[in-house]
């Protein structure tokens, strides 16, 4: 089972282009739709979409000046998708040592069958 999951903070952070839109957004500061699609391969109305997303989970939120609406990261719910990630990350290590642990065993056993009778 994975941990407990946000279903809109993961499916949010689940698309490439809203974590670009997130990256530009943290490495640049505050962005409006114009700005980020000069940065994206995808229109201004495709990032607003992508921004309204993100606004919805909580991970951006709106700064109104004039007419002119800048998207800043919220870093108390930007450190919860952070440690979502961590949490399922974590969990599916320990799957995959477990199934790394039974290839092995399986591997070993033909090994074993594979040796000549006399040894």
């Amino acid at each position: 089972m994975l941990p407990d999951i946000d279903d809109d903070l993961w499916g949010a952070i689940g698309d490439p282009t809203r974590l670009r839109v997130l990256n530009l957004l943290l490495v640049g500061g505050p962005g409006t739709a114009s700005s980020l699609s000069r940065e994206l391969p995808v229109s201004r109305q495709a990032v607003a979409k992508h921004l309204a997303i993100l606004e919805r989970s909580g991970l951006v939120h709106p700064e109104h000046a004039g007419r002119e609406v800048r998207y800043v990261v919220d870093p108390d719910q930007f450190a919860l998708a952070c440690a979502q990630v961590g949490r399922v990350t974590r969990a599916w290590e320990g799957r995959l040592r477990q199934i790394k642990a039974i290839a092995e065993a399986i591997q070993k056993t033909r090994n074993l069958g594979d040796q000549p009778s006399g040894q």
